[in-house]
């Protein structure tokens, strides 16, 4: 089956094959310049740091509904072992294997694809079962550091959670935006709240993945009008779930990675930091957000840091 002429149309208008060049494997991250990190750093006023990232754990998000992604498998190797003999100092040393997008993570440029292309029109094919994709891999989007937005969508609607069938529009990101006295501008890394992951955090991680609030297929418009640089929020799929046209699956993250090139990021905890913006009565900070650099890969583990 293959993708409806709607999904095109938007295609086409939020397309940035070329902009950056045909080398270009970064995206939209270009858009973080210099200059975007200076005017980041000066969002600074408390120094309160906020953790965005869930816990890695075994018993985490993954349910079973993407095959493979499992979550963490945390397995000790030696334990106080004196390795150069008796009475010397001793180590204790652990291995994991997980999947990389298990967590809160950051889906890298390769993530999807459609119509046998991702970013910046590279064939699919350059994705090899060998472990790395030929282009675009997580360790090209190296040192991600902004300016960070909060768009709490949730709060700006007076409710602690969205329910489950809600598509956030354009205007639930004007709505959050003006709520927070914020401008999204080039180079932002916005944080769009739904609340969901509270649904996790009491100990459903079922109902945290479906049904899901999460962005329409209207929202890649929005994001592409202001330049944003990535976008994350606080849902499993990112996108409302199940979709809200039928039988168009992962829309908007075939609009986001593919046509626009923009990193997307799941799986974030935006609770505290939902709370300390209220508190503080502001909604931009500096971000830090910095991927593990997989070579190769179609994501990432990523343990950001809001410092308001």
């Amino acid at each position: 089956m293959s993708l409806p002429a709607a999904f095109h149309e938007i295609a086409k208008r939020v397309n940035n094959w070329g902009r950056w060049g045909e080398d270009d494997e970064r995206g939209t991250l270009n858009l973080i310049t210099d200059e975007v990190v200076r005017e980041a750093a000066g969002a600074v006023r408390s120094g309160l740091r906020v953790p965005l990232a869930l816990e890695l754990r075994q018993d985490g998000v993954q349910t079973g509904l993407i095959p493979g992604r499992v979550n963490p498998l945390h397995t000790m190797v030696q334990i106080n072992q004196e390795l150069f003999g008796p009475g010397t100092v001793a180590t204790s040393d652990d291995v994991v294997t997980f999947g990389l997008q298990a967590g809160t993570h950051w889906d890298a440029l390769t993530h999807v694809s459609h119509s046998g292309r991702i970013y910046n029109g590279r064939p699919a094919a350059s994705i090899t079962p060998h472990g790395r994709s030929e282009f675009s891999g997580i360790d090209k989007a190296r040192h991600i550091v902004s300016r960070g937005v909060l768009l709490d969508v949730a709060r700006a609607k007076g409710v602690e959670r969205l329910p489950g069938d809600h598509a956030v529009t354009p205007e639930d990101l004007d709505e959050a935006a003006e709520f927070g006295g914020v401008r999204v501008r080039a180079g932002d890394i916005v944080l769009v709240r739904t609340g969901q992951v509270q649904v996790y955090r009491a100990g459903d991680k079922h109902a945290y993945g479906y049904p899901s609030p999460g962005l329409s297929v209207r929202t890649p418009e929005w994001f592409h009008a202001r330049d944003v640089a990535a976008v994350a929020n606080d849902t499993l799929t990112f996108e409302i779930f199940p979709p809200e046209i039928e039988d168009l699956w992962l829309p908007v993250h075939a609009l986001h990675l593919v046509e626009m090139g923009m990193l997307q990021g799941q799986n974030w905890n935006l609770e505290e930091l939902s709370t300390a913006c209220a508190q503080e009565r502001r909604y931009a900070f500096l971000l830090a957000a910095m991927p593990e650099p997989f070579a190769g890969a179609t994501g990432t583990p990523v343990a950001p840091v809001a410092v308001l």
